[in-house]
C-alpha cells in the first residue's frame, strides 16, 4: 500500500507539470471511507494527512484513533440532524447541497463560537441521482451563503458522470472551475481514482481518491 501511494503521488506530479502546475497546489485526500484505520495508518506513515469519509459516524470512529493532526475532511451526504455531531471536528465539508443545510452549518458554528469550513456541491452533469445546487442555483444563492455566520466557502465540489467519454468529464470539471472563478473562491474538489488526470488539467485543488489506492486500481495515463 506504501507503494502505490508513492506511485500516485509521482503520477499526479507528472500529470500537474505536463499541465504547467505547481504539484503543491494539489492536495490529495485519501478516501478511508469503509477501511478500518490501521488500513489507512501506512498512508499516513507515507505523509498523507487529509482524509476522506463519507459517514459522520465513521469519521468519529476514526478520529479516536488516528494520530491528531489527521484533518478528516466528510465528502458523503451530510443530514441535518448529523450537523452537530460534525461542526468542530471536520476540517473541511465538502458536500453542503442546499441553503437549508448550509444554515444548520451556520447556525451550530455560531452557537459554538465555531467557523466551519465548507464547500458548496454542485451538480454539474445535471444527472437526477446526484445532490448539488445547479450552477444557476448557486448563483442566485451565493450572496446569502457568503452573509451566513460561522460558515467559510472555501470553494466547490462536483462529481463527474462515471463514463468513458472524457468530453463528458472535463466539460464538468471546466464548468465547475468556471463558476468557482465567476464566486470569486478558492478550493475545487473535484477528480477521483478514474478521472484525476482531467481534474488535474482543469485545476483541481484537491483530488479524491480511494480504490486507487486501497484496490490497486491501474493510475490513470
Amino acid at each position: 500500500m506504501n507503494s502505490r501511494y508513492r506511485s500516485l503521488m509521482e503520477d499526479i506530479a507528472a500529470h500537474c507539470k505536463a499541465c504547467g502546475r505547481d504539484p503543491s497546489s494539489v492536495t490529495l485526500l485519501t478516501v478511508s471511507k469503509n477501511h478500518p484505520w490501521e488500513e489507512a495508518a501506512p498512508f499516513y506513515t507515507e505523509g498523507c494527512r487529509d482524509f476522506g469519509e463519507n459517514r459522520v459516524q465513521e469519521l468519529l470512529e476514526k478520529l479516536s484513533l488516528a494520530p491528531p493532526d489527521v484533518r478528516w475532511h466528510l465528502i458523503g451526504t451530510l443530514q441535518r440532524k448529523k450537523v452537530a455531531k460534525l461542526v468542530g471536528v471536520a476540517a473541511l465539508i465538502h458536500s453542503v447541497d442546499s441553503l437549508d443545510l448550509a444554515q444548520r452549518i451556520s447556525e451550530v458554528s455560531a452557537e459554538r463560537g465555531l467557523v466551519s469550513a465548507v464547500l458548496l456541491q454542485v451538480n454539474t452533469s445535471g444527472e437526477e441521482s446526484k445532490h448539488g445546487f445547479s450552477p444557476a442555483e448557486l448563483r442566485a444563492a451565493h450572496p446569502a451563503l457568503r452573509a451566513m455566520p460561522g460558515l467559510c466557502l472555501e470553494g466547490l465540489m462536483t462529481m463527474a458522470p462515471l463514463t468513458e467519454d472524457e468530453a463528458v468529464i472535463r466539460a464538468c470539471f471546466a464548468d465547475l472551475r468556471r463558476l468557482r472563478d465567476e464566486l470569486g473562491l478558492r478550493e475545487l474538489s473535484m477528480g477521483m481514482s478514474h478521472d484525476y488526470p482531467i481534474a488535474i488539467q482543469e485545476g483541481a485543488t484537491i483530488l479524491r481518491v480511494g480504490s486507487a489506492l486501497f484496490m490497486g486500481a491501474s493510475l490513470q495515463s
